[in-house]
């Protein structure tokens, strides 16, 4: 109802004048370059090579004036026009936290380019690659990434090299002696020290930075295994989890640094109280909630408060 009021409002501020605020899109040079050229490696089955290898379709990634185009779409629809429960934000800053979030952003509008789900997958780029050297604090350039044409042409150097015949006259002598003396003593030394490591992995996130669902499972039953959600939305009546069940399942992905059920969705949750890390925060929280027990299988948005709290960051 919200969209459809802004629709008439803009089409009426149309008809008086021309202002061309509404068709103002995203800023270019904020929009992480793909690093994949899309073609590579054709395997005759529509199938190309993306990032590590992976077979993509070969019409991924897409044209990247079309790709700006839709992403400014969502940008400013405020969520993915062809998955409405996915958040768009795109802060403008400079901040490694919203580098992060217009990435994440970035990678869900490509994951729903023509549809729900239907797009080109985050392989088909490095934004990935570019939001995990953004967490680790050594940020790298995502272009230079596909020129691994080069690579076959000094392979077919080295073969003509033969002349290695005198070497075994000499090898057999010294062979025998010096091998038995330093064999025994490195195998005792350092080996109970790395067991003591895999303690830490059973912490999880902190709870107090977990936002809050908002919304109670249960209310207004229908009788047919829905109830009601934020705004009357219809949800199923399991939704929202436990609170508990919930942070552990994020405190997974966390772990993970990517969705368990969905690897292609990142998992970041910074923990400082700025407005970008909030943001980023909600944003793993949603995409875990929509994929609790598997790809695209959880609780939907409106199950929360998430894109009303997410809203009153951005807005």
């Amino acid at each position: 109802m919200k969209f459809t009021s802004t629709l008439v409002s803009t089409l009426l501020a149309l008809g008086v004048s021309a202002l061309p605020v509404e068709k103002r899109g995203v800023d270019p040079n904020l929009v992480p370059q793909f690093g994949i050229v899309a073609g590579t490696n054709p395997t005759g089955t529509g199938d190309c090579d993306g990032v590590n290898g992976i077979k993509i379709p070969c019409s991924c990634p897409p044209d990247r004036n079309s790709f700006i185009q839709s992403l400014s779409a969502d940008v400013a629809a405020g969520h993915n026009i062809n998955n409405p429960s996915v958040l768009s934000p795109f802060p403008t800053d400079g901040s490694t936290a919203s580098q992060i979030v217009r990435l994440q952003t970035s990678i869900t509008a490509l994951q729903n380019l023509h549809g729900p789900g239907v797009g080109c997958p985050a392989s088909a780029t490095t934004f990935l690659a570019q939001i995990a050297a953004l967490q680790n604090g050594t940020p790298a350039p995502a272009a230079p990434k596909p020129a691994a044409k080069p690579a076959p042409k000094p392979a077919a150097k080295p073969a003509p090299k033969p002349a290695a015949k005198p070497a075994p006259k000499h090898a057999a002598k010294p062979a025998s002696k010096p091998a038995p003396k330093p064999a025994a003593k490195p195998a005792p030394k350092p080996a109970p020290k790395p067991a003591a490591k895999p303690a830490p992995a059973a912490k999880g996130v902190d709870a107090t930075l977990v936002p809050q669902f908002g919304v109670s499972p249960g209310v207004n039953p229908t009788g047919t295994g829905d109830c009601t959600g934020i705004n009357g939305i219809k949800i199923p009546c399991s939704c929202p989890p436990s609170r508990a069940s919930f942070i552990a399942s994020l405190s997974a992905n966390v772990a993970a640094g990517h969705d368990i059920h969905n690897p292609a969705v990142l998992a970041p949750f910074p923990t400082d109280n700025s407005k970008a890390s909030q943001i980023t925060r909600i944003q793993t929280s949603i995409s875990s909630l929509q994929n609790l027990f598997g790809p695209g299988v959880g609780c939907p948005a409106a199950s929360t408060t998430f894109s009303a709290q997410l809203k009153a960051l951005t807005g």
